[in-house]
C-alpha cells in the first residue's frame, strides 16, 4: 500500500530525530529523552522491550510510532555501546603505545652508550695500534743497527787480529808505539 506524504514527512522527521539523538543536534547536544529510561543491555532484553511495545500499541500507527522509538533507543544504545568501546580501545592502545615507547626510549638510550662506548675502545685500538706500528718500525731500525754494529765489531775484531798477526813480539802490544 503506497505511503501518505503524511507518513513521508513523519518518517523523515524520525529519521531527523534518530540522527539528532545519536549524533547530537546543531547545538552539539546529545541529550536523549530516552536516556532517562533503563534500556535492555543484550540481546534478548531488546526483543522482550520490542515485543513489550508492539503489544502495548493500540493501532497500526501507534505500533509504527513505538517501533521507530525502539528503533531508535536501539540504535542509540548500539552507538552509545560502541563509542564506549571503541574509547576504551583507544585508551588501552594508547597506553599500550606509550609503555612501548618508553621501552624503546630506555632501548634507544642503552644503545646510545653502547655506541658512545664502542666509539672509544675504537679511537683507543686505533691509537694503540699506530704505537704498535710505530714499535715495529722502530724495532726494525734497533735490529738494522745491532746488524751494522755486528758487522763493524767483526771487521775490527778481524784488524785486530791481523794486527796481532803482524806484531814482532807476540801477545805483546805496546800501546804508546805505533
Amino acid at each position: 500500500m503506497p505511503q501518505s506524504s503524511g507518513n513521508n514527512v513523519r518518517g523523515l522527521f524520525w529519521c531527523h530525530i534518530s540522527w539528532d539523538m545519536v549524533h547530537g543536534d546543531e547545538s552539539g547536544s546529545t541529550s536523549d529523552p530516552l536516556a532517562s529510561r533503563n534500556l535492555p543491555v543484550d540481546g534478548a532484553e531488546w526483543v522482550e522491550h520490542f515485543v513489550r511495545e508492539m503489544s502495548a500499541a493500540s493501532d497500526v500507527e501507534d505500533a509504527r510510532l513505538r517501533a521507530s522509538r525502539a528503533l531508535e533507543a536501539f540504535e542509540k544504545s548500539v552507538y552509545a555501546h560502541a563509542k564506549a568501546e571503541t574509547a576504551q580501545n583507544l585508551q588501552q592502545e594508547n597506553s599500550t603505545l606509550k609503555e612501548q615507547l618508553q621501552l624503546l626510549l630506555q632501548e634507544n638510550g642503552i644503545l646510545k652508550r653502547a655506541v658512545s662506548i664502542q666509539h672509544e675502545r675504537q679511537k683507543e685500538f686505533e691509537a694503540k695500534s699506530q704505537e704498535v706500528q710505530q714499535l715495529k718500525q722502530l724495532l726494525s731500525q734497533c735490529q738494522e743497527h745491532i746488524r751494522t754494529l755486528e758487522v763493524n765489531n767483526y771487521a775490527l775484531a778481524m784488524h785486530l787480529k791481523q794486527a796481532e798477526q803482524n806484531n814482532s813480539i807476540p801477545g805483546r802490544f805496546n800501546p804508546d808505539i805505533f
